[in-house]
């Protein structure tokens, strides 16, 4: 019966030595003023990076006009953006218009690298004349380029007329406003992809240069068999950073044609269409909805020209392992 009993009773916890407790309490607080420095970044992105993307998403199952009370629609919005013809038209102008300004910016961005990677006189000078459009305000820019474009009093129509070649409707035909969005761009960023073009230029080995020369190669070989291979990496760059900005026009098209994108929608791009639906018809549930998918528009983008960049990286070290 006593071992009974001394088997059943429960046993008594072993306090933990103060000096333990004290210990693991300094462990625990010990991390704290790091966790305080670190922790306005989190706060600040929880309230101006989460919260927005969550609230866009709550805003996307409402119909909201911005004063009413909000109707919980559910995924209708997103039903009619799938049937929603003005959101295709804005996705073909905004990789239309993406086309005929990145082609022939990255070419001529290329070719003032060449020239300004050559023995010429007050390069410095060069460098910033050719950046100081991309640091020029948006909203000045386009201004004055509606000024150029005008149809009837417009400069470039003037300087067309001295050689005979008679007016272009530039803001009142789609393809004439597409032309005029794509100068713009041009304009704007041929002289920053320039700059970089440039610094991957100098940053060539001259060894291999001066081994062609050796070899006798013409400057055209050495363009397309040196040059252009090894400065890869750096129009990928280019092509990328003009992919990301190109989803986003919006302010060339905003000042320059309004709201609706000019005569037939030509310049309506994503953004611009995003913009009007929102803040100029005050449909923010509908807008919220279009925003979620420019988002699902840029996360394809992004995958395919991941997918483009890696392909020739994989061929590479394939090759490089069969070598072996």
């Amino acid at each position: 019966m006593t071992a009974t009993s001394d088997l059943d009773t429960p046993a008594t916890a072993v306090p933990r030595p103060p000096a333990e407790d004290a210990a693991r309490r300094r462990r625990r607080w010990r991390h704290l003023p790091q966790y305080v420095a670190v922790s306005p970044f989190f706060i600040l992105f929880a309230v101006f990076g989460l919260y927005p993307v969550f609230y866009s998403l709550y805003l996307s199952l409402q119909r909201w006009d911005g004063v009413g009370p909000m109707k919980f629609v559910g995924l209708e919005n997103f039903r009619y953006l799938l049937t929603d013809s003005q959101f295709w038209d804005s996705i073909a102008n905004t990789l239309i218009i993406w086309v005929m300004s990145t082609v022939p910016m990255t070419v001529l961005a290329l070719l003032i690298a060449l020239g300004l990677n050559s023995s010429v006189r007050f390069k410095g000078a060069l460098r910033v004349a050719y950046f100081m459009p991309n640091v020029t305000s948006i909203v000045a820019m386009s201004l004055v380029f509606g000024s150029i474009f005008s149809g009837e009093f417009g400069i470039l129509n003037w300087i067309l007329d001295l050689f005979g070649l008679g007016h272009v409707p530039w803001l009142t035909d789609p393809w004439g406003i597409r032309c005029a969005i794509a100068i713009m761009i041009i304009w704007r960023w041929t002289g920053y992809n320039a700059i970089i073009f440039l610094a991957g230029l100098q940053a060539l080995p001259t060894d291999v240069y001066e081994a062609a020369r050796v070899d006798g190669a013409s400057p055209v070989q050495t363009f397309f068999r040196i040059t252009l291979p090894l400065l890869r990496p750096v129009l990928l760059f280019s092509l990328v950073m003009s992919a990301i900005g190109g989803l986003q026009i919006f302010t060339e098209s905003q000042v320059l044609l309004g709201d609706r994108g000019g005569p037939g929608g030509a310049g309506l791009t994503m953004v611009l269409y995003f913009y009007g639906t929102a803040f100029a018809d005050n449909d923010f549930g509908y807008g919220a909805a279009i925003a979620w998918g420019i988002f699902v528009v840029v996360v394809l983008f992004s995958i395919l020209n991941w997918r483009l960049v890696q392909r020739p990286e994989r061929g590479r070290v394939t090759t490089k392992e069969d070598a072996r």
